[in-house]
């Protein structure tokens, strides 16, 4: 099963902490810039604004963000740090942070792990349990799901998940650019797009009590500005 929820359900959550999602959008946009500020001559800028866009970003907020990853404007300096650790029931965790300050960033990381029954480990203890794949996911609503699917194999996809109410659509790294451009330039309605830790392997939780503590773990560090992505390989049951 794809770990994407519902897409009902996640815009829901994206419109509830929609200044939180301008900030953590608008240091993806300016980490990619630094690369150069011309989507159309840099993938991962290309992907940071359309990601900004379809929350709704105004675009005097995504030219700003440009202009600080270039250096027009006062620069931010970002760094990205991936913490990897367990989860209640052993469920393998990978964080991926945008920040500042890491002196800030990790002491909070390790605390959310250590508050509801985790363990923050060292790099490389949790990571092999995960592929690195480009992940696209698009509003399945209407579509015929053997012509996505010959789009996306043409363009250099390996893998399409089928799940409720959308298409997961997974590649190598080094295709994802390629797949992503195919699939906007068919038509399709792109709800996220980005490089991903895919999890290998499937955790279970058959304790309610640790079920709680990971959705508090989860989104206690999900509600973090520096916190880009949080993975996780087991299926997430929201508390009622």
């Amino acid at each position: 099963m794809g770990r994407h929820g519902t897409i009902a359900n996640r815009k829901s959550a994206q419109d509830s902490k929609r200044a939180a999602m301008f900030t953590k959008y608008s240091r993806q946009i300016i980490v990619a810039a630094k690369n150069g500020g011309d989507p159309d001559f840099n993938p991962a800028l290309r992907v940071a604004i359309d990601k900004a866009k379809s929350i709704g970003m105004p675009n005097d907020n995504i030219d700003r963000a440009i202009k600080k990853g270039t250096g027009e404007l006062g620069g931010e300096n970002y760094e990205e740090l991936i913490f990897e650790g367990y989860g209640p029931s052993g469920v393998a965790i990978i964080v991926s942070a945008l920040t500042d300050n890491k002196n800030r960033t990790a002491p909070f990381v390790r605390s959310i792990f250590d508050k509801h029954g985790g363990n923050l480990g060292t790099p490389g203890c949790v990571s092999y349990m995960f592929f690195r794949k480009g992940v696209i996911v698009i509003d399945s609503e209407g579509l015929d799901e053997d012509e996505v699917m010959m789009v996306a194999l043409e363009a250099g996809a390996d893998d399409m998940v089928v799940n409720e109410d959308n298409f997961e659509i997974r590649s190598e790294p080094s295709l994802f650019n390629d797949v992503h451009m195919a699939i906007k330039d068919a038509g399709y309605d792109i709800v996220e797009a980005e490089i991903e830790y895919v999890p290998s392997m499937e955790a279970t939780i058959s304790d309610s009590n640790d079920m709680k503590s990971l959705n508090k773990l989860i989104n206690s560090l999900e509600d973090n500005d520096d916190v880009q992505k949080v993975y996780y390989n087991c299926e997430l049951i929201e508390e009622e």
